[in-house]
């Protein structure tokens, strides 16, 4: 550069040297001045460009959350829809249950009523001195006539006395009215035991005593035998305490059991014998 200002120098004249010196000074500082801003906007463009791969990142990140966001949703909604399947069923199933539920309280309004009208048609032809030894329940359909000992029975005996005759005998035609049903004699006692002779114990007084009321029913009354089934249960099926004299007494009973069909129950009502109360 120095050559070339000395050989211009030796040249030109020093005017024209001063304003090429002039010239050439501004161009440096010209060449500065550009340099200068283009190192800044290297310096702006190395910061933009960092600030575009952050960004970049920022959204590449966003994206990422978005898409997470998105499939959580996703089985949130197919959740809730399993879910609302699930309580459907279950609110149906709650329905369905509280239907039966009615259905049930109602056939079993139904069946109190029932029980009721069959107790009445039962019993309306026992005067009020054998309503006092005879108990007459209907439970699920079953009718239990229970009869106690002293009613039936010679006092430590199995024979059936003249007393049980008459109320016997309006048993019997209740029996023979209901002509389809089955018949259980069953005879039960209490826990004393008996010391007789041909009577080891209270299973053989229990089953005498059935036996004696089923063959007064055949023998006597004319109730088919082929319903009728005589059963004893000894001392095993109490219904009452027999630490106690009441006690015993109750358990000394003999039931009759009358087991109508299913699709003859609702033929028992109205159909009871048309005697009136003594």
């Amino acid at each position: 550069m120095l050559f070339s200002i000395v050989l211009i120098s030796g040249c030109v004249s020093n005017k024209k040297y001063t304003e090429l010196q002039d010239t050439y000074s501004k161009l440096r500082e010209r060449n500065q001045e550009l340099s200068n801003k283009y190192q800044d906007s290297q310096r702006e463009l190395s910061g933009a460009s960092s600030r575009v791969k952050s960004l970049e990142e920022q959204i590449s990140s966003e994206r990422a959350n978005v898409s997470a966001l998105q499939d959580a949703l996703n089985k949130c909604l197919n959740s809730s829809n399993q879910g609302n399947v699930n309580i459907s069923k279950l609110v149906d199933e709650i329905n369905s249950s509280n239907k039966y539920i009615k259905q049930l309280i109602n056939a079993k309004n139904k069946s109190d009523s029932l029980n009721m009208v069959l107790t009445n048609n039962l019993t309306r032809s026992l005067s009020r001195e054998e309503l006092s030894e005879v108990d007459v329940q209907v439970l699920k359909g079953v009718v239990y006539i229970s009869l106690a000992d002293n009613m039936l029975y010679k006092s430590g005996s199995y024979e059936v006395n003249d007393k049980a005759g008459e109320t016997l005998s309006k048993i019997a035609k209740i029996i023979k009215d209901y002509s389809t049903y089955d018949v259980l004699i069953e005879g039960n006692t209490d826990n004393v035991p008996i010391s007789q002779t041909n009577i080891r114990n209270n299973w053989d007084l229990s089953a005498l005593r059935a036996s004696s009321v089923v063959q007064v029913l055949q023998n006597k009354y004319g109730v088919d035998p082929k319903r009728l089934t005589a059963g004893g249960r000894g001392e095993f099926n109490p219904v009452a305490d027999n630490a106690t004299t009441a006690g015993k007494a109750k358990n000394r009973r003999t039931q009759i059991i009358i087991t109508p069909k299913l699709d003859q129950f609702m033929d028992l009502i109205g159909k009871a014998p048309e005697t009136s109360q003594q």
